[in-house]
């Protein structure tokens, strides 16, 4: 049986998908990009900002299916310019604790609405006793 996952604290879906979709303990999280939930407007700044923004908006998401942002088991990464990928790290470490999740980032062409960076996961909440 799935749940559907869905948030005011991260950016609606902008088409045929939900935020999250809950299996049991997994939790399959959608893309998100540096929307600000509340305009629904991509944020203003650089690389940094708009990867700021989309780890803010995971966070939303992994809370409101029952977990945290530590309980990812996968991330995947697009970006428009592997040069970024440094940035990627750095802001990354701040938002994870060790051991981190398993991780893929990938060079895309274009991502929605022209951003820079859209990040999407699969989550695996722990059993609470």
């Amino acid at each position: 049986m799935k749940t559907i996952v869905s948030t005011d604290s991260a950016p609606s879906a902008i088409g045929t998908y939900s935020q999250a979709v809950k299996v049991t303990n997994t939790v399959y999280l959608s893309g998100q990009i540096p929307l600000i939930p509340e305009t629904m407007e991509v944020i203003e700044g650089g690389f940094a900002e708009q990867a700021e923004q989309v780890f803010k908006n995971l966070v939303a998401v992994c809370e409101a299916a029952g977990g945290s942002i530590n309980d990812m088991v996968k991330v995947n990464i697009f970006m428009t310019d592997l040069a970024n990928f440094a940035t990627v790290n750095e802001i990354m470490a701040k938002h994870f604790q060790e051991p981190y999740p398993a991780r893929a980032a990938i060079q895309v062409s274009a991502l929605p609405k022209g951003v820079d960076i859209e990040i999407d996961g699969v989550m695996e909440i722990p059993n609470v006793a």
